[in-house]
């Protein structure tokens, strides 16, 4: 079931944009210039641990976390 959202910039409730982050661990390589994937993570390597959604409002364009807009939605109920 989808949450409902409202804006906290514009107070919009009706389009939204929303933007799944896939997070891919990578290292530079400096003799050859380039980023390669990383299968398994070296111990000093943190893995990502932001949200996996965020959403944009499809009027004012603001970017935020998925709560921001659900807390924003609640507050008005």
């Amino acid at each position: 079931m989808l949450k409902a959202y409202r804006c906290p910039s514009c107070k919009a409730k009706s389009r939204f944009n929303v933007i799944e982050q896939v997070a891919k661990s990578v290292k530079f390589n400096p003799d050859t210039n380039q980023y390669l994937l990383i299968e398994t993570l070296e111990p000093y390597h943190l893995p990502y641990n932001g949200p996996e959604k965020r959403i944009q409002c499809g009027c004012c364009g603001v970017i935020e976390d998925e709560i921001r807009f659900v807390k924003a939605a609640n507050y008005e109920s």
